[in-house]
């Protein structure tokens, strides 16, 4: 079989949702391995903060992009684009079937689509506004994106302080906005590309997602914690599930406000599912089931290949 007869089988979704296990009976079922598309899950250090599958399911089928880099090397979409086109280029030599599993958004884009070639970012700007965002707050990061760059902050997630940083840091380092290079053009891949959405109701979806937390607490994520924190500065780390623990005015932390920031961390995790959601909606490619209708999705799979 030719590399354009093989298929790339998405299975993307919303934290918490279930397509880690959806992903393994998938791939099972080819006989092939899964590619990680969870921008955290790929750091060693990090594991019980990311939900990275057990591991029992990482032997289970192989796996692509899990336990791959340090919090200390910086990851980001251009790279796992190549990375991720490696890794298929490798398990098509093998088998007709790939499965992608993951829930951010850009990554999957940027393997299905292409992303675009931008200019590199001053490290020195980046880390400048940083500490002035740290200093100054969130409002005052707004503020400042709004003044320099109103096109992209018209249409940017406002609460989302991480990538408020970098697209400042960008137009600030290059004098172009970040827009610019967004150009939607999609590249052709050698591959066929089946696209599996997974949703819940959303009671149901924010209960397995505090109830996710709580195990994550019993699982020993404080101690993964204060393991990292002499690293909390990193960029890596400036994400749900270990930032509210950094917030904190208090170190080690008092028992309330250790609830304060498991509470923050279930409402970060909401919502971030929720633009988790209205990112893979946009894509009319996708076909929508439950995680539980495994049957169906097979029936699926095999209807489109």
């Amino acid at each position: 079989m030719t590399q354009a007869r093989k298929t790339l089988i998405v299975i993307a979704g919303p934290t918490a949702v279930g397509k880690t296990a959806l992903s393994i009976a998938v791939a099972q079922q080819y006989h092939t391995a899964v590619i990680s598309a969870d921008s955290r899950q790929c750091y060693k250090e990090m594991s019980i903060g990311t939900a990275k599958p057990a591991q029992e399911e990482l032997s289970a089928v192989p796996h692509y992009f899990i336990n791959s880099h340090s919090i200390q090397e910086e990851v980001n979409a251009g790279m796992y684009e190549q990375l991720a086109l490696g890794y298929c280029a490798e398990i098509f030599a093998q088998q007709d079937v790939a499965v992608v599993c993951g829930g951010t958004g850009l990554y999957i884009k940027a393997l299905c689509e292409g992303i675009d070639e931008m200019p590199s970012v001053e490290r020195s700007i980046e880390k400048g506004i940083q500490a002035e965002f740290e200093t100054k707050g969130l409002e005052w990061l707004q503020q400042r994106m709004q003044e320099q760059d109103p096109a992209f902050y018209a249409q940017a997630e406002q609460q989302n302080h991480s990538r408020l940083i970098r697209a400042l840091a960008f137009i600030e380092s290059t004098g172009t906005s970040i827009l610019h290079y967004r150009s939607n053009t999609v590249k052709e891949r050698p591959f066929n590309i089946i696209k599996i959405g997974l949703d819940l109701p959303r009671e149901v979806l924010y209960h397995r997602i505090n109830r996710r937390v709580d195990m994550m607490m019993e699982q020993g994520l404080m101690n993964e914690i204060e393991i990292l924190y002499p690293y909390r500065q990193l960029k890596n780390l400036q994400t749900v599930g270990y930032q509210e623990f950094y917030e904190q005015d208090t170190w080690p932390l008092s028992s309330s406000a250790l609830a304060a920031a498991v509470d923050k961390v279930k409402q970060h995790s909401r919502n971030y599912a929720k633009r988790q959601l209205t990112w893979f909606r946009k894509d009319k490619g996708y076909s929508w089931f439950a995680p539980d209708e495994m049957q169906q999705v097979l029936d699926y799979i095999r209807q489109s290949l």
